[in-house]
């Protein structure tokens, strides 16, 4: 158990109103006794696991709305301003090349574990049968639309 100094501190350094320096001039707390108390294993299980909700909370509020950024993104390809809609497409490509890196990234960790386990090898596919095009390519895509556009 920590006490509740501890306790009240970690909870003002996650409230999000003040910073670091401001919560430990609130309690009184030196950076000396600061790092102390972060060589406590207790003190940082709390402290971790705080750090871990913020992010797990931050990591849903991105996911609610994604689909909402999505749609945003793809109305900007229609934007009367070019340089805005060029710019929605690269987005929307450079979103989508690196969904497929990972994808691959994750078919190779598995190709890599099949062959250092003996499991039988699978082809990874790709989701939606889309392929990575190279920058080049895009960006020839990108000046058609400009040219339809136009």
């Amino acid at each position: 158990m920590l006490d509740k100094r501890k306790r009240v501190m970690i909870d003002d350094l996650f409230a999000g109103e003040l910073d670091e320096q401001a919560v430990l001039d609130k309690h009184g707390v030196s950076r000396s006794l600061f790092k102390r108390w972060l060589a406590d294993p207790r003190f940082t299980e709390l402290f971790n696991e705080r750090f871990a909700s913020a992010y797990r909370q931050s990591e849903i509020i991105l996911a609610r709305y994604a689909p909402l950024a999505a749609a945003k993104l793809v109305q900007l390809t229609e934007s009367e301003n070019q340089e805005t809609a060029r710019k929605a497409c690269l987005d929307i490509i450079e979103r989508e090349n690196r969904r497929q890196n990972t994808s691959l990234d994750s078919a190779r960790d598995g190709e890599h574990r099949r062959q250092n386990t003996g499991e039988a090898e699978e082809s990874p596919d790709r989701p939606g049968g889309l392929t990575r095009i190279s920058d080049e390519t895009a960006s020839r895509i990108l000046a058609v639309l400009a040219e339809e556009k136009a």
